[in-house]
């Protein structure tokens, strides 16, 4: 290996809802739990969650609305592209497509303390009445660098059409938009493998900004279906578990069982699409018409990746 590393040296691989070995006495006795209890292995937190929204196979995709955006597709065979990442289904068959954007509900924060507005919901209120497209604000919200589909540490967020007649409502809608767009470009390029998922189920904080999960539906040009599970992540982990120690037959069933119904159903608001496919395709530029310009400023700043 090129690290020097020797094959013996490395952990020993476990399929998630493998039984790795159960909790010893001093362990349980330190955090609460019953010595002999399975430790079961668990998946990452974006499959995870996915499962714990019922994503286990062909015909759904997930949308994790957190600090940072991830959205998966299934894929019955091993699929690869700059487009998105390739990872293990946490069912043990088949594999996940997944999209990431670092700078999603943080980036929201992020917003609400640099305007120094009282809240996220103050400024989402002032926001509803921003006309789409936030008066010509375009935003790309690569804060923290871009993953999928560029893999360009040196990327950084842009803000483009300011004028004085904007406002922090303005920026706002504009952050909304720009996480969007960006999600949208994602979800084209990987359901280009996978093709178009019946239903897209979304969870996490971000469903709680009901403009955004507007706006989002409009661009994706879809409707979204909101899972109620706050904490879907573990609510997947559980699942394997419950699979592993023989509850249910397969990871698939513990899902079909364990998932709750969507609490409520987006649907895009037809009006807004128009304005946003052009918009989108504006967007699309937009990360090549800066990349140069982050590289050089980051080379100059020391902020390069």
């Amino acid at each position: 290996m090129a690290s020097g590393l020797r094959p013996e040296q490395l952990p020993e691989l476990a399929a998630p809802g493998a039984v790795s070995g159960t909790l010893s006495e001093s362990i349980a006795a330190a955090i609460g739990l019953k010595a002999g209890t399975p430790v079961i292995a668990g998946a990452g937190d974006g499959q995870a969650m996915g499962l714990g929204m019922g994503v286990y196979g062909s015909g759904k995709s997930y949308l994790s609305l957190g600090s940072g955006v991830v959205s998966g597709n299934y894929s019955g065979t091993v699929t690869t592209s700059d487009a998105f990442r390739t990872l293990v289904s946490p069912t043990g068959s088949g594999f996940m497509l997944e999209t990431v954007l670092r700078s999603g509900m943080q980036l929201v924060d992020w917003i609400v303390r640099t305007t120094g507005a009282p809240s996220a919901a103050v400024l989402e209120k002032a926001a509803k009445d921003v006309a789409p497209g936030s008066d010509g604000l375009l935003v790309m919200p690569y804060w923290a660098g871009v993953m999928s589909p560029y893999w360009d540490g040196s990327a950084r967020g842009a803000i483009v059409g300011l004028s004085l007649a904007h406002e922090p409502r303005h920026l706002f809608r504009a952050v909304l938009e720009g996480v969007a767009l960006e999600q949208a470009i994602a979800t084209e390029a990987m359901e280009e493998q996978t093709g178009k998922a019946d239903a897209m189920i979304a969870a996490g904080g971000g469903t709680n900004c009901a403009l955004l999960i507007e706006i989002m539906a409009s661009v994706l040009e879809r409707p979204l279906f909101v899972s109620p599970v706050n904490e879907a992540a573990a609510l997947g982990a559980a699942m394997l578990a419950a699979s592993a120690i023989g509850w249910f037959a397969s990871p698939e069933e513990a899902a079909k069982a364990m998932a709750a119904r969507p609490a409520r159903q987006v649907d895009p608001v037809e009006a807004l699409v128009p304005t946003y496919r052009a918009r989108k395709e504006v967007y699309r530029d937009l990360y090549h018409a800066t990349r140069d310009i982050h590289t050089r400023l980051g080379a100059i700043t020391g902020t390069t990746g």
